[in-house]
C-alpha cells in the first residue's frame, strides 16, 4: 500500500459526517475547512456598521442624564454610543474603538482613578471645566482636544457656571479584547495639583522640549491641544500640502516621536472647503467622526449621512468614504482611528477608490 492510498479518507455520508462533527464538538474542536471564509475574508469584515448619532435627536437626552444620576454616583456621567452591529455588551463603536458623551455640571467633580485604557476628549458644548491628570490641571474650551494617557490619574470638575460637554474617546473594547484591563480609584475624591496650568502646552507645544527629557514617549507629553491653535494650523497649510482624499487636515501628535497622540489612537482635525471634489478612500483602520462647523455629507459606501455641528459617525475598516461639504463655509470635521494598532502590527492598508 502506498503512502497516499493510506491515508485515512473522509467519511462521504451525511449521517456519518454528521456523527464525526460531534465528536470533534465534543473534544474542544472544529474543522477548520468548514470556516475558512468566515476566518480568513479576502478583505476586512467588521462587525461594526455605518452609522450616524445627530446631536439634535441625542443632545436632551445628555443633558437630562444631569437630572437622572448625581456625578458621585455614576463616577462619569456619560452616555456610550453603541453601535448597532455590535453586542450591546461590548459597549463599543467598533470592534476596538469606544465613544461616549460626558456631562459636568457646575460645582461637579468626577472623582480621581486610573485605568489602561487610553482617552482623549473633545470638547462640544461649554467651557470652564477642567481635567487634571498626573497633577497637571488644564481648562476646557470649547473644541480642545485633551489626552489621558493609559494609567495616567486624572479627575475632572466644573468651575464655570454653565454645563461642560465633551465626546470621550477610549480604546476600552481592545484592551478587553487583549484581556488588559486594569482600574483603581484614587484614595482622594481629587489628585493633588503639582503643575502650573497647561504647563505641558506650554513646554512641549512648541516643537521644543526640555534637554535631557526621560518621560515615556510612546504617548504625548501634551495634556491640551488647544482648538484656537488646531484650526490656525489648518487655516495655515499651504494648498501644496491638501489631501486628495482629507482635503485640509492636520493630526494631533506626539512632538517627542512625530508619532500619533496616544500609542492605540490617532486624532485629526479636517477641514474640506466649499466645492472641493475629493476622492473616495478605504483604510484599514476604523474611524470615528464628529462634525464641528458647518455641514456636509459624509458618504459611507452606498449610506450617505448629512451632518450637522456634533453629529458622530461610523466609518467601519476598509469602507469606501469621502467627505462632500455643502454651503458657503468650510466644513470642520473631527476624529479619530484604530491606525496605530493596525501600523504595529503591519496590518494598516489604504488605498484610493
Amino acid at each position: 500500500m502506498t503512502a497516499a492510498s493510506s491515508r485515512p479518507r473522509p467519511a462521504t455520508a451525511s449521517a456519518d459526517l454528521s456523527e464525526y462533527f460531534e465528536r470533534v464538538r465534543q473534544q474542544g474542536m472544529g474543522p477548520l475547512w468548514k470556516a475558512m471564509g468566515e476566518l480568513m475574508p479576502t478583505t476586512p469584515k467588521p462587525r461594526e456598521v455605518p452609522y450616524q448619532w445627530r446631536w439634535a435627536d441625542i443632545r436632551d437626552l445628555v443633558y437630562e442624564s444631569s437630572k437622572v444620576v448625581r456625578v458621585e454616583d455614576a463616577v462619569r456621567r456619560v452616555l456610550m454610543l453603541l453601535n448597532p452591529g455590535l453586542p450591546p455588551e461590548q459597549a463599543a463603536v467598533t470592534q476596538t474603538l469606544y465613544a461616549g458623551i460626558q456631562i459636568i455640571l457646575p460645582g461637579e467633580v468626577a472623582p480621581a482613578h486610573r485605568h489602561t485604557p487610553n482617552a482623549l476628549r473633545f470638547v462640544m458644548e461649554g467651557e470652564g471645566a477642567f481635567t487634571t491628570v498626573e497633577g497637571e490641571k488644564t481648562i476646557l474650551r470649547k473644541g480642545d482636544v485633551v489626552t489621558t494617557p493609559n494609567w495616567t490619574w486624572h479627575d475632572h470638575g466644573n468651575e464655570s457656571k454653565g454645563p461642560v460637554v465633551w465626546l470621550d474617546a477610549l480604546d476600552i473594547p481592545l484592551v478587553n479584547a487583549l484581556s488588559g484591563m486594569f482600574y483603581e480609584d484614587y484614595p482622594q475624591k481629587t489628585h493633588p495639583v503639582r503643575d502650573a496650568a497647561n504647563s505641558s502646552q506650554r513646554t512641549y507645544g512648541r516643537a521644543l522640549r526640555p534637554t535631557g527629557e526621560t518621560r515615556a514617549s510612546n504617548y504625548s507629553p501634551i495634556l491640551n491641544y488647544t482648538y484656537a491653535s488646531a484650526r490656525e494650523a489648518l487655516e495655515s497649510m499651504p494648498s501644496t500640502a491638501w489631501s486628495p482624499t482629507e482635503g485640509r487636515v492636520i493630526e494631533y501628535i506626539n512632538p517627542l516621536t512625530g508619532g500619533p497622540i496616544l500609542p492605540t489612537m490617532d486624532a485629526f482635525l479636517q477641514q474640506v472647503d466649499p466645492g472641493m471634489d475629493l476622492k473616495a478612500c478605504r483604510q484599514s483602520a476604523s474611524r470615528i467622526v464628529m462634525g464641528v462647523e458647518g455641514e456636509g455629507t459624509l458618504e459611507v459606501e452606498d449610506q450617505r449621512f448629512r451632518w450637522k455641528p456634533f453629529d458622530v459617525m461610523v466609518v467601519p475598516a476598509w469602507a469606501k468614504h469621502r467627505v462632500v461639504p455643502s454651503g458657503r463655509t468650510p466644513a470642520i470635521l473631527f476624529s479619530y482611528t484604530n491606525a496605530p494598532v493596525m501600523r504595529a502590527l503591519s496590518l494598516y492598508r489604504e488605498t484610493v477608490v
